[in-house]
């Protein structure tokens, strides 16, 4: 990306921030570390309507920056930069898994951990540690992802938000659904609802979740355990209101878990009708992370004469390389 369209995404940053000064709940932070951290949730919310290729420059820019803030800041301001810290190095995590960089993935959640840890913020650690173990389940990774979620747990310990309870839960299911248990991953989507149904729609999400958590992101998940665990009533006859969650990225994500469902159920037609569509979405935002799920689908085929429909599907693969 050349400096004069870093620039100008720097710039539509710096103007989203403005508005969410009154917005960002956490402790108190000095000028500086405030400014930093709005321009962190812009780049943020700009991942929403923009391709993550074109936002991981700047994202990378405004990291090296905050390392520079550091490493001249006293030390009383320390722990709150590396707070700042974790929070890009997780924006990072995201935007690679979104261009399907798995190795860059890790390596940035990996950072954000230890600059959590830095910080001193069992929350923000246990966000960082919750947030790697949610990329392992959708990796099928189901044990280390386990392993993960129940590290964040840890962390976090048993006075955290209720919010955290409800978000773990639901990477609790997708862990389970990862390593192929139906059973526990039906328990911790049934908790994580419960704890979904409690939680106060009028109050801001504690620092540092920057989403509301309820129970449409909880059918959401169900769908993705159902689609990794073969059960197409899961996916099937989810409900609807579970496609009105995100943005337009992680709606095609959903459709690819919908079409899962359908192919689990023999649905070849209705399946590859649904994967089209959220590959037009993959290729618009060059989404790796949606058109690789869409391989994935299609690598379930294995007729040696598939219908026209998947054959058609391939044809819009075909060439494609991001």
């Amino acid at each position: 990306m050349n400096a004069d369209r870093r620039d100008f995404l720097s710039n539509v940053a710096a103007a989203a921030a403005t508005p969410l000064l009154a917005a960002l709940p956490g402790r108190p932070d000095d000028s500086q570390t405030a400014a930093l951290r709005l321009n962190t949730t812009a780049y943020r919310r700009l991942d929403g309507s923009t391709p993550s290729r074109d936002l991981s420059d700047p994202v990378h820019a405004h990291m090296q920056l905050v390392r520079a803030i550091s490493q001249r800041a006293p030390s009383s301001q320390r722990a709150s930069l590396a707070a700042v810290g974790s929070e890009a190095a997780s924006l990072a995590a995201w935007l690679a898994w979104d261009m399907g960089d798995h190795g860059s993935t890790r390596t940035w959640y990996g950072t954000s951990i230890k600059a959590a840890r830095i910080a001193d913020d069992p929350l923000l650690v246990a966000y960082q540690i919750g947030s790697l173990a949610q990329f392992e389940a959708h990796a099928g990774n189901g044990v280390q992802a386990l392993n993960l979620t129940r590290a964040a747990r840890s962390a976090v310990g048993a006075h955290g938000p209720a919010i955290s309870d409800a978000w773990l839960s639901s990477v609790e299911a997708l862990s389970y659904a990862a390593a192929g248990d139906h059973r526990s991953a039906d328990r911790a989507l049934v908790r994580s609802r419960a704890v979904a149904e409690r939680l106060p729609l009028a109050e801001p999400p504690p620092w540092p979740w920057v989403f509301a958590f309820d129970e449409s992101k909880v059918a959401a998940c169900r769908m993705a355990c159902g689609a990794r665990l073969g059960l197409s009533e899961w996916v099937v006859a989810a409900d609807v209101a579970a496609l009105a969650t995100g943005h337009a990225k992680q709606r095609a994500l959903l459709v690819l878990d919908i079409a899962t469902g359908h192919l689990a159920a023999g649905s070849v037609e209705a399946a590859f009708a649904l994967a089209a569509q959220a590959v037009d979405t993959g290729l618009t935002y060059r989404s790796g992370r949606i058109v690789e799920r869409a391989r994935t689908l299609r690598r379930a085929v294995t007729s040696a004469s598939p219908p026209k429909v998947v054959r058609d599907f391939d044809e819009r693969l075909h060439g494609v390389y991001l």
